[in-house]
């Protein structure tokens, strides 16, 4: 779907012979371009190249629902500095992308910040919303209640009793972004090599890095394969690939959609255990997500690719947006496609340094919250690298390594039965 409004892609070469680096970088989606932008930056003579196994984008950076949010999942908002802290952080990376989007030529209406709403479904979790909304907004954050007559102005969904807006959120064209950040880091001495799948790494002072026509050595590493980690031997019990399945309607004026429900925001989510969300793009596009066990899937061995066209979750999809707006359900789809995502078990991501000669650097398990947190890693990373490690003291993501996934058969028996049970997904 992104790729009818993406800019033109300028397919870069393809891996040939051998190379030497300071840094490799696996992975031409949010964590791999983010961090080779700060790294250039601050290191404009060091030899960086980037191995994407297809095109620039192309995996879930360039193929998710859009939405750009403060939410570091996996972390509670009961501490007051902690949770400022967060938002300053994620406001300074939304900061960052539409800077440098701008910077790169990334077309108009990449990034939209006008807002997006937690929709509350039940009346005693909207009360307990409420009384949090007050709290955060004591402490600063530009959060607002709002109750079903007052949302209706935003978003009239059916079943909502209740939502929490964020004004500064919104929703971020990734493809678009990537594109245009590929570009200037081309232009800037940064090899990208697309279509060049990383076939194994040998670890050590000095890395080597093995593709099928040729091999990057360097003494240093950034994983930015999220998913696809554990096909290269990393965190093979920290995550597990899980498939999101979406769609996305024709465009149609937004006034349009305003008559139909959906008002001036760019996304919306709820508050199911199977989160169900939505986005929408400057032209009119509805890109809608989950709401259930069928929206989602795991494959036994964790295959990141899909093994068969999900028709029957497509359909799931579908129905739980006309649920949610009745009036959209005219309203043609013009596109499906389904997509890995890297879950951990307690939802928190691992943005760090590993590797026994520490020189491997990660970010890794964002659990569906990548948009922002994966843009978020390539600064860590570079402070990290750097040996700059003050600013991200405390944070419990930095330096984390997930764990606790088990070995196949249990992993698939047990998501299978956990889900079937319970209607939620595993965890923590």
């Amino acid at each position: 779907m992104w790729e009818d409004t993406a800019p033109d892609a300028i397919v870069g070469p393809s891996l040939r012979g051998d190379r030497t680096v300071d840094v490799a970088i696996v992975g031409a989606g949010f964590t791999g371009l983010s961090t080779a932008r700060h790294l250039i930056e601050r290191f404009p003579d060091r030899r960086i190249a980037v191995l994407e196994a297809r095109t620039v984008g192309a995996g879930a950076s360039g193929r998710n629902g859009g939405m750009a949010l403060h939410e570091v999942n996996g972390i509670p908002n009961d501490e007051r500095e902690l949770t400022q802290r967060l938002y300053r952080l994620t406001t300074e990376t939304l900061d960052w992308i539409a800077r440098v989007g701008v910077e790169a030529g990334a077309p108009a209406g990449f990034l939209r910040r006008d807002g997006s709403v937690v929709a509350h479904t039940e009346q005693q979790g909207a009360e307990a919303a409420h009384a949090e909304v007050e709290r955060l907004q004591q402490w600063g954050l530009p959060l607002r209640w709002l109750d079903r007559a007052a949302l209706g102005g935003v978003l009239r969904a059916e079943g909502v009793v209740g939502g929490v807006l964020d004004p500064t959120t919104g929703q971020l064209h990734g493809l678009a972004f990537l594109r245009a950040l590929a570009g200037w880091l081309r232009a800037h001495g940064v090899e990208i090599f697309e279509q060049t799948p990383v076939l194994r790494v040998d670890q050590g002072p000095v890395h080597r890095v093995h593709t099928a026509t040729g091999t990057v050595s360097a003494p240093f590493l950034v994983l930015g394969t999220n998913a696809w980690s554990p096909s290269l031997g990393f965190f093979r019990r920290g995550v597990f690939p899980l498939h999101s399945h979406l769609v996305a309607t024709a465009p149609l004026p937004l006034a349009d959609w305003a008559a139909r429900g959906w008002g001036p925001i760019a996304g919306m989510y709820d508050d199911r255990a199977r989160t169900a969300f939505a986005s929408m793009t400057p032209d009119g596009r509805l890109v809608f997500g989950g709401g259930g066990n069928r929206a989602y899937d795991y494959h036994y061995g964790g295959p990141t690719e899909v093994p068969r066209p999900p028709e029957a979750q497509w359909a799931f999809v579908r129905g739980v947006l006309d649920r949610y707006l009745p009036g959209a359900r005219d309203v043609a789809l013009a596109h499906r496609w389904s997509g890995a995502l890297a879950v951990t078990l307690d939802r928190r991501c691992g943005i760090g340094i590993t590797g026994a000669h520490r020189n491997v650097g990660y970010g890794v398990g964002y659990s569906g919250h990548g948009v922002v947190m994966a843009n978020l890693a390539g600064r860590v990373l570079c402070d990290l690298y750097s040996g700059e490690r003050a600013a991200w003291a405390g944070l419990s993501f930095v330096d984390h390594v997930p764990g606790g996934v088990p070995p196949e058969p249990l992993r698939y028996v047990g998501y299978q039965l956990y889900t079937r049970l319970t209607g939620q997904a595993p965890r923590r």
